[in-house]
């Protein structure tokens, strides 16, 4: 188990998975590194996930959580030194620096990255050595952010299951089992939104990646409420809706894969406020919400239907992330929603690590009139 720090202990497990005395049947676990035919060509074998159905955790308390960009330098002067470079994406949505190595960045320079990312909602990072760095160092850096959360179904690297590993080998057949039922790869949604305190600044890291194909989608969820009429704006106010995790949960079982917590459902705000730039965005997601509080069935899913389309279809307000090597994606999960775009057929390995900060409970701030 990797060391735990005084943010970290809600996540202890509730039992022990050794003993020195025997046992009748151990816990079963899959690696995937007993999978690769004994031949492994993955770059960095210790990140291969492993599911452990021993682990189990017990249910998250709250916590406070210190938002770093709330504050921070908007001059960027610790974060963006010189000779680095920022190149915006597009107009409102996503950049890309060269010239910043964020594993040496100071706390203030971090309080900056924190802001940075709230404001252009998604930033790559260019020729970083997070990936080469010893595992516990690269969770130490991402839990400067926040309390790490541990994903409840997904694999993770032995030892740490802080970290959320995306794994596809990209072959023929598992594309066309992906597809045998969709039409597209892309599913919108931010990342475990039915907790009660989701994650805020995430980072995810490249370890092996297709020469093309596999890049990631982001949607603006600011931008994306600021084109809705102010008559709709104001209504959505005050409206919550309910975040369920227990699908997730379903799937992995079927699947014969872990759940190492209880699924839970959330009731969060439609229209959150970030902490650190005021702004207000759309807080729904068409992976992991599933009705409006207080309306009746038809009336909910014919408005998330509509935000949903709203979302999805709102090209103008998108980004779409390229990766390449040493690349660090670093979103606000607060204020985007994401997509992988599975497209690639080589039979690249497409490897990524995932560390994800939970942040505040999702709150709201009164509307406001836009005459106003």
């Amino acid at each position: 188990m990797a060391t735990v720090t005084s943010t970290q202990t809600q996540n202890l497990p509730i039992s022990v998975k050794a003993n020195s005395q025997p046992t009748e049947e151990k816990p079963r676990v899959r690696r995937a590194v007993d999978e690769e035919s004994g031949t492994i060509t993955a770059s960095h074998p210790p990140y291969l996930p492993t599911w452990d159905h021993g682990e189990k955790y017990a249910p998250l308390e709250p916590f406070e959580h210190i938002e770093h960009g709330k504050g921070a330098d908007p001059s960027f002067k610790d974060l963006l030194t010189e000779g680095s470079k920022l190149q915006h994406l597009t107009p409102t949505t996503g950049s890309e620096v060269t010239g910043v190595q964020l594993s040496k960045l100071s706390d203030a320079g971090k309080d900056q990255l924190a802001l940075l990312v709230a404001q252009r909602k998604v930033v790559a990072f260019r020729n970083q050595d997070l990936e080469n760095l010893p595992i516990q160092e690269a969770l130490d850096f991402g839990g400067y952010f926040g309390r790490h959360h541990i994903h409840p179904t997904s694999g993770s690297p032995e030892g740490y299951p802080e970290l959320h590993i995306v794994h596809r080998s990209g072959n023929a057949s598992e594309f066309d089992s992906f597809l045998a039922n969709r039409n597209s790869s892309v599913s919108w949604h931010s990342d475990v939104s039915y907790e009660k305190q989701p994650p805020g600044t995430t980072f995810l890291y490249a370890l092996d990646i297709p020469e093309v194909g596999g890049d990631t989608g982001f949607v603006n969820q600011v931008e994306a409420y600021n084109r809705l009429s102010p008559l709709l704006k104001e209504r959505l106010h005050g409206l919550k809706a309910i975040h369920s995790g227990f699908e997730q949960a379903e799937f992995s079982k079927k699947r014969d894969g872990v759940v190492r917590r209880e699924p839970v459902t959330s009731e969060h705000p439609i229209v959150r406020t970030h902490p650190a730039t005021g702004e207000k965005a759309l807080f729904v997601n068409k992976g992991f919400t599933r009705k409006i509080v207080g309306f009746k069935e038809e009336e909910s899913e014919a408005l998330l239907k509509f935000l949903f389309d709203h979302i999805g279809r709102g090209i103008d307000y998108q980004a779409r992330v390229r990766w390449a090597p040493g690349t660090v994606v670093v979103w606000d999960n607060r204020v985007t929603t994401h997509s992988a775009i599975f497209d690639w057929t080589t039979g690249e390995r497409r490897h990524l690590a995932r560390i994800t900060p939970q942040a505040e409970a999702p709150f709201e701030t009164p509307y406001v009139p836009e005459s106003q």
